[in-house]
């Protein structure tokens, strides 16, 4: 249980039907080997400790005591054992069998879940020896100890409550409404299912969207563990399909028709933080009964896949698709404004950039879907001190391949009057020198669209727009933003998608150039060479930390510890820790001393699950205090 991950197991052990004896060792050589592996939470089989396969055995009073029997003896074992233990075997209670899952901690049994939902059709026959669940709980002697027996128990860690276990058995998971539905509106954040399905084809892809679906609309984490080879195969065939989902998020899948554990770490922190934002998540704990256990987490290292850029899918096909997607909403987005408007002209600043690049090629295509003429599109490169030929030949080449009307105004002599009006040295290369210019151009922008009666289309991104990295009522301005939600580590990747489908050479080989360009504003002059001298992650930090911060902050309210910790491990090779923990400091700072600048931007399309729009998803205070934020990343500094 480090920085809120919780490592669990689901196992599938050799069994053989009917020995009890046989399968408690094999059992507990699991559970052995799944405590030594680090794991906190170990799920095993439905009816692991008899089979599930044993028919009218059932029946039979010697399977029953030597359940039991076997029962007392992994009860003993789990003393010495820091591992919770989820397992499966039948159980009489008033005369009646039911099929029970049990949880177990350091020779406790916490409680017993007995099945909901029976299966009795097809192949299944569990009716002709169970019993469905009682609908209230009770207690029952069982092995000398008052245990809680029903289906509406929760099973919390003491000291770590966000750590609460709920159980369902196979079928009811396949129900209506499973009984986890239940489970997480009562509080339960990790569902174990033990299972017993069969396999038939095609019934693994359905049993695998069904868990992963289930975790997703229960924000939960749930693991499934499922029968396999050892049960017997008179008429069907088990094939140990064990999963363990986050949120719909597959962690780990076993492989099917070969017995063994698998293990995944759940982020406990981030299911919690998903259901306090999704108010539609509600609450309801009537009828249920709370366990609360003492719990001794292993703190072991999480053994997860930390997604260094999670705002660019990994997969080759899923980034194409997620381009294509985020295009047509920034483009129908533009499209809507224009034709609400009325307006047949639109006015952009294209500087040979990626922002601007990007909000091109965008209003392109929405004038083709407004069935408007590209003429209407003004671009305008401003050159001034800072401009290479580089960028300013990418710049008229892009828009003349775009078919848009093009301006250029080189805006160097009015920021030299402004200097002269001012009092600027124009040898001092401050803020002041650089924000004149950004200014100057707003002022033209503005001036051009007023001009052709049309509107400002703002190139600025979601990456600048958290670091602040704008001139205020300078590139700040706009009419309407089409790359606001556009995180800078996503941009590249949009402009590598058109420039991979476009008909025209032209367009495809200034794309490319643009691409290979550095990231900056060009408000220094270019070095000795007529180079770009002035990058803007030297400045502010590499932008693919700053995205990763502000994932992490933003979608799931991570703490800066823990963000520290994440990026720690994503980044492993790529940046020292002294580097990390200097950025991320910066980004802090940044982010909560330029709240004014967002508190003000204009409209623009939401594509991702991160805005930080102030009229949508964002609303903070431009006064808001950075100190505790900051005192948490000071004690890292300490340890």
């Amino acid at each position: 249980m480090k920085y809120g991950f919780f490592k669990t197991a689901a196992a599938t052990c050799d069994i053989k039907v009917a020995d009890c004896g046989y399968n408690t060792h094999s059992i507990l050589k699991a559970i052995r080997e799944a405590e030594a592996k680090g794991a906190e939470l170990i799920v095993l089989p439905e009816l692991c400790v008899t089979g599930y396969t044993c028919g009218d055995l059932f029946c039979q009073s010697t399977l029953l005591k030597e359940a039991l029997r076997s029962l007392s003896y992994i009860k003993e074992a789990s003393l010495t054992l820091n591992i919770i233990i989820s397992l499966g075997l039948p159980l009489e209670y008033n005369g009646k069998l039911y099929n029970c899952a049990l949880l177990l901690y350091r020779g406790i049994i916490l409680g017993i879940v007995p099945k909901t939902y029976l299966p009795n059709y097809n192949e299944f026959y569990e009716k002709r020896w169970f019993t469905p669940a009682p609908k209230d709980t009770v207690c029952i002697d069982i092995l000398g100890q008052k245990v809680p027996f029903g289906t509406k128990l929760i099973f919390k860690a003491k000291d770590y409550g966000h750590i609460a276990i709920a159980m369902e058995i196979c079928e009811d998971v396949w129900a209506p409404v499973p009984p986890s539905c239940y489970h997480a509106q009562a509080g339960a954040t990790i569902i174990a299912n033990l299972s017993a399905g069969n396999e038939i084809a095609g019934k693994a892809a359905y049993r695998r969207s069904l868990v992963q679906n289930q975790s997703a609309r229960l924000i939960c984490g749930y693991i499934y563990a499922c029968a396999g080879q050892g049960e017997s195969t008179t008429d069907v065939v088990f094939s140990g399909h064990n999963l363990i989902c986050e949120n719909g998020i597959i962690l780990n899948e076993g492989k099917r028709f070969e017995n063994g554990i698998i293990y995944g770490d759940i982020d406990v922190d981030k299911l919690i933080s998903e259901r306090r934002r999704n108010t539609s998540f509600e609450t309801d704990t009537e009828g249920y009964t709370t366990i609360e256990f003492e719990f001794h987490p292993n703190n072991s290292q999480p053994e997860r896949y930390i997604d260094p850029h999670p705002f660019v899918p990994s997969n080759d096909a899923d980034r194409q698709e997620r381009c294509r997607e985020i295009m047509d909403i920034q483009a129908l987005g533009l499209k809507k404004r224009l034709e609400h408007i009325g307006s047949k002209n639109v006015v952009i600043g294209i500087s040979g950039g990626l922002d601007s690049t990007l909000a091109l090629i965008i209003t392109s295509r929405a004038f083709e879907l407004a069935g408007l003429d590209k003429k209407g599109i003004i671009t305008v490169t401003m050159p001034c001190f800072g401009t290479t030929e580089r960028t300013h030949s990418n710049a008229v080449t892009l828009c003349k391949a775009l078919g848009t009307t093009f301006m250029e105004v080189n805006i160097a002599p009015a920021v030299m009057q402004h200097f002269k009006d001012i009092g600027q040295d124009p040898d001092n290369h401050d803020l002041t020198y650089e924000n004149c210019q950004a200014r100057e151009r707003t002022q033209v922008l503005m001036d051009l669209a007023g001009k052709y009666k049309g509107f400002v289309i703002g190139t600025g991104d979601l990456s600048e727009s958290a670091l602040g990295w704008a001139t205020y009522n300078g590139d700040h301005i706009s009419m309407y933003g089409v790359n606001c939600s556009i995180p800078k580590t996503l941009v590249k990747y949009l402009i590598k998608y058109a420039a991979d489908y476009t008909d025209s050479q032209v367009l495809k080989l200034v794309l490319e150039d643009i691409l290979d360009t550095p990231v900056s504003p060009e408000l220094l002059p270019p070095d000795e060479n007529g180079n770009i001298a002035q990058i803007t992650e030297d400045v502010v930090g590499p932008y693919e930390l700053h995205d990763f911060f502000l994932y992490n902050m933003m979608r799931l309210a991570f703490p800066p510890e823990k963000i520290f910790y994440l990026a720690r491990v994503a980044f492993k090779g790529k940046y020292t820790d002294e580097i990390i923990l200097k950025w991320l400091k910066n980004f802090y700072r940044r982010f909560f001393t330029q709240q004014f600048k967002r508190s003000c931007i204009p409209d623009g399309p939401k594509v991702g699950s991160v805005s930080l729009s102030p009229r949508g998803d964002w609303r903070m205070p431009s006064d808001a205090s950075v100190s505790d934020f900051l005192k948490r990343l000071d004690n890292l500094d300490k340890k």
